[in-house]
Parts: C-alpha cells; sequence; structure tokens
C-alpha cells in the first residue's frame, strides 16, 4: 500500500474511534432518564388522586374538619407536584448530558476527520505538482506509475467522499447544538416551575395555620366566622354600592378598550367559573345588593399560583382583613395595562408583588385564598376601566358606617366595571 493510500486509512479509523468510547456512558444515561419518566408517570398518577380526593372534600359540608383535610390534600397535592418537577429536571439535565456527550464524540469525530483530510489533502496536492515524467522517474517503471495514478484517483474519490460525510457531521453537530439549547430553556421553565410551586406549598401551609390560629381547632368557632362572613357581607356590598354611586368620575365611553377574545389571558390554567359578571342568578337572589356582581370568581384551591392577565405595573396591594370586622375583598392585587384597563385579584392567601412592581403576562402576582368574604376558596377577577378607577377607602365618599370604612380597595363608579369575560 503506498502512502496515499496508508494515510486515508488511517484517517477514516481514527475518526470513528470516540463514538465507540462513548457507548457505555450513553447506555447508562438512557436507563436512568427511563427510571426517571418511571417516578414522573407513578408521581402523575398520585396526583390525579389527590385530585379526585380534593374534588370529594370540597363538595362536602363546609366543616373545619373538612376545611383542614381539603388544605392537608392540597399540601400533598403540591408535594406531589414538587417531586414530579424535581424528577422532570432531573430527567432534563441528563439529556443534557447525553447531549453533551453526543457533541463531544461528534466533534471529536470531525476534528479527526478534518485532520485526516488535511493530510489526504496535502498529499493529493504534492502529487498534482509532480510532472508527468517526474512521476514515471519517481516510481521507476510505467507500472508503478499508472499504480500511483490508480491510487491518486481513489485517494480523491475518498477525500471528496470524506468531505461530504464532513458536512453531514457538521449539521448533525449543529442540530445537537440546538436540542441541547432547548433542553436548556427547558429546564429554566421548570426550575420556574418549581420555584411557584414551592410558593404555593409555602401558602397553602400559611392558610392552614392560619386556620388553626383563628379557630382553635374548634368547630363552633369555624362555623361563628363563616356566619360572620355571610352577615357581613351584605353590609359591605350596601355600602360599597353605595360608593359606587356617589363617584363623580364620568366615564368616557372612548376611553374603554373595545373586547376581544385573547386580549386578557386566563389568571391560571383549567379554571372553572363559579360565579359571572353582572345580574347572574345569585345577584337576583338578593347577593351584591341587587346590583349585580362586578368581576367573575373561579374555583381555585387554597394555594394556586394566580398569573397577570397581561404585563403591566403594580398600581396597589392591600389586606381588608387587617380592619377588624371588615370582611371585604381580604388581600388583593391590582395592575395597570398599557390598554386602557385595570385588572382585580382578591381573595388571596398570599400576595407575592409590591406596589409599582412591573409584573410580565404569566407571572405569578399571588396565590389563591379565602381571604375577605369569601367562604370558600376562590379567585375574584375583575376588570376595570384605568382612567375611572381610585384606590381609596371605602369611608372616602360615603358616610354610610361599615366596619369596612377604613379599609383600601380600587373603587370605580358602576360604568367603570367591566365584563371579564369580553377579554379572556
Amino acid at each position: 500500500m503506498t502512502r496515499a493510500a496508508l494515510s486515508i486509512g488511517v484517517a477514516l479509523a481514527i475518526a470513528f474511534a470516540p463514538v465507540i468510547a462513548l457507548a457505555q456512558t450513553a447506555d447508562e444515561l438512557r436507563a436512568e432518564i427511563a427510571q426517571h419518566n418511571t417516578q414522573i408517570d407513578a408521581l402523575n398518577k398520585e396526583i390525579a388522586q389527590y385530585q379526585v380526593q380534593l374534588d370529594k372534600v370540597s363538595a362536602a359540608k363546609q366543616t373545619l374538619q373538612s376545611a383542614l383535610a381539603q388544605l392537608d390534600l392540597s399540601i400533598k397535592k403540591v408535594t406531589a407536584s414538587i417531586n414530579l418537577i424535581k424528577n422532570q429536571i432531573g430527567t432534563t439535565e441528563l439529556e443534557i448530558k447525553q447531549l453533551q456527550g453526543d457533541i463531544a464524540g461528534k466533534q471529536s469525530s470531525i476534528q479527526t476527520g478534518e485532520a485526516g483530510l488535511a493530510e489526504s489533502v496535502r498529499r493529493i496536492n504534492e502529487l498534482e505538482k509532480q510532472s508527468f515524467a517526474l512521476q514515471m522517474l519517481s516510481s521507476g517503471s510505467i507500472s508503478s506509475m499508472w499504480q500511483d495514478i490508480d491510487e491518486f484517483a481513489s485517494l480523491q474519490s475518498a477525500v471528496d467522499q470524506r468531505i461530504k460525510v464532513l458536512a453531514t457531521e457538521k449539521q448533525q453537530l449543529t442540530d445537537t447544538k440546538t436540542a441541547r439549547e432547548h433542553k436548556e430553556a427547558e429546564l429554566k421553565k421548570q426550575r420556574a416551575s418549581l420555584v411557584t410551586q414551592q410558593g404555593s406549598l409555602t401558602a397553602t401551609k400559611r392558610a392552614q395555620s392560619d386556620l388553626l390560629a383563628q379557630t382553635k381547632s374548634q368547630e363552633s368557632t369555624f362555623q361563628k366566622i363563616i356566619a360572620q362572613k355571610k352577615a357581613q357581607e351584605a353590609d359591605f356590598e350596601a355600602a360599597l354600592q353605595n360608593l359606587q354611586g356617589k363617584l363623580r368620575i364620568a366615564v368616557d365611553p372612548s376611553q374603554i378598550t373595545p373586547g376581544g377574545k385573547g386580549i386578557l389571558n386566563w389568571p391560571f390554567s383549567n379554571v372553572r367559573i363559579t360565579q359571572y359578571f353582572g345580574n347572574t342568578a345569585f345577584a337576583q337572589s338578593g347577593a351584591y345588593n341587587g346590583k349585580g356582581h362586578n368581576g367573575i370568581d373561579f374555583a381555585a384551591s387554597i394555594g394556586t399560583p394566580i398569573q397577570a392577565a397581561l404585563a403591566g405595573i403594580v398600581i396597589g396591594t392591600g389586606n381588608t382583613d387587617t380592619v377588624r370586622g371588615c370582611y371585604s375583598f381580604g388581600k388583593w392585587v391590582m395592575i395597570k395595562h398599557s390598554n386602557g384597563l385595570n385588572t382585580m385579584y382578591a381573595h388571596l392567601s398570599q400576595i407575592s408583588v409590591s406596589e409599582g412592581q412591573s409584573v410580565a403576562t404569566g407571572e405569578v402576582v399571588g396565590y389563591s385564598g379565602e381571604t375577605g368574604y369569601a367562604t370558600g376558596p376562590h379567585l375574584h377577577f375583575g376588570v376595570y376601566v384605568s382612567s375611572a378607577t381610585q384606590i381609596i377607602t371605602l369611608a372616602s365618599a360615603t358616610n354610610q358606617k361599615t366596619p369596612c370604612a377604613n379599609a383600601v380597595m380600587p373603587i370605580a363608579p358602576l360604568s367603570g366595571y367591566l365584563n371579564p369575560m369580553n377579554y379572556l
């Protein structure tokens, strides 16, 4: 075999060596990934079982025992969700590691291939520079010369083929790199979700602790609190309607953002509406002082992460429960958006943003609860005309006496409340 044939043979042999060295590690990674996926399937089943139990408990009679059972199940469900996300993160990290190995192996193969190719090209250049007479003299005979010419042609063919292989490998390397970047982006999302779920767990545990502190584990105290909320809800609604009617803020129809599907995002996934906007059957039965519901209510177990419906600025947060005897919005957040709308999130168990903060669409602003006049876990979601909204005390424009007189909350004239369903 001539030197040209030998050089290309050695280059090709070296080019594929790294792939064999990585095979065992790749098999081990695949086994670990499969193990994680098995755990993920088991956790998904566990979470589904907790949800079935939660649905049963929430449908049961409202007692301290059922409230605590619901919180306990919520804690277990969130804990399982946290374990699920941790496993998903583990899987993604292993897949990234596997991709890194693929990249390293492919890069090594390309580098050795390029080295062999460079040597082959150098050899071809040497042969091409030789004249026919010189080639014949160096070969020693005509038969040797024709052998060199044949080997030269074979070498050229091998080089052409190797160029095509390297081009394919480079594209594969590019694709692998892109896949790794996608995995890294997915990993960041999973870690952000883990932080959210951990916040949900903290909020749920705090709600459970607060409930036990308020009731001192006495069923009679629990029922008394519910009765007080129901009784004082009517007083609050009457005072709120009175104030809304007295506000001297003219709402310019041209300032009202036209409705349209998808202008606002849903504040969380898998929503179930329990009370619509306006003159609903519940409102006609005597609720809301006969003036209709100024938002919509979503069923949401305590600790559900609540997301901003649109990017904007937090223009206020508050907790009406700090005013003794006031059963109103409880913990609330209001965001002002650039399209002339404000969105309101009330009855939260925990607030995660502060006044003046910029928030992105989908960013967690708090966690659902049953603070204020809520007698069950839910989210009150309202949409207001920005130019007609004030954040003031309930007593600011009315002389009506109410335990909530000194509570700070968002207020608008009746025409300043918009139907959220027109924008979701």
